[in-house]
């Protein structure tokens, strides 16, 4: 059975380091010229696929996700480090837009994908790079620049791995709420569940994990409409 798993999240890659203005100062060299160094390049953010990964359940915590920043140069003409770069990453299938556009970012369809999300910011100047004929000891340098932000909607087409199917107010959303973080509503009534609740039960760890999907209670002849056999069926298929 399928569902679509969604969740919203910002990335922001790292801001680029400054640039310094800096001059040589050694004995005997009392006038040194222009030594200050470049900032360094700040990370971006990338996406990446990990088949181990069923669900986007870990993004529904976390929401800002942030590379390193460039370090800022400094004398001696020594550039910044440059900031490490950030990957994220999702289940096969994951399709990633852009919030504010909607357009369609990623379809991270196989592991070897590697989407570029937000880049990193370019260091900074440092005055040595201003040295010129005409001017021997400048003191212009100039401010890394801030890495791109971008708000996403992550959209998973999810799989569940078990399925309850059964009579309405038969235990089944109780039964998932104790085996799963799910907390469906329990009522002691029909049709309590009115769609689909989806838990993720974690057998060892986060990449060890199964999707249980409490299906809203079924009736006879639902598979003509009665109750809610036609709203239940549309919200799933079956491969």
């Amino acid at each position: 059975m399928k569902f679509i798993d969604e969740a919203l999240i910002r990335v922001r890659a790292g801001n680029g380091g400054n640039g310094v203005a800096a001059f040589r100062r050694e004995k005997y060299i009392p006038k040194g010229g222009p030594s200050g160094g470049d900032g360094g390049e700040g990370g971006s953010v990338y996406a990446a696929v990990d088949k181990r990964l069923n669900t986007l359940h870990s993004y529904r915590f976390a929401k800002v996700y942030q590379a390193n920043a460039g370090g800022h140069g400094s004398g001696k003409d020594q550039y910044g480090k440059n900031g490490s770069h950030l990957v994220l990453l999702f289940p096969q299938g994951t399709l990633i837009f852009d919030r504010k556009s909607g357009d369609l970012i990623a379809d991270l369809k196989d592991e070897s994908d590697k989407v570029l999300l937000a880049s990193g910011g370019k260091g900074g100047l440092g005055n040595l790079r201003f040295k010129s004929s005409v001017n021997r000891t400048p003191r212009q340098y100039t401010l890394g620049e801030e890495g791109q932000v971008i708000d996403l909607r992550l959209e998973l087409k999810l799989l569940a791995d078990v399925g309850l199917i059964g009579f309405p107010n038969a235990g089944k959303s109780t039964y998932i709420g104790k085996v799963t973080a799910a907390k469906p509503k329990i009522a002691d009534y029909p049709f309590t569940t009115l769609v689909p609740n989806l838990g993720v039960m974690s057998l060892e760890d986060v990449h060890n994990t199964i999707v249980v999907a409490d299906i809203p209670g079924l009736v006879k002849n639902a598979s003509v409409g009665a109750g809610m056999g036609t709203t239940i069926f549309a919200s799933y298929t079956e491969d």
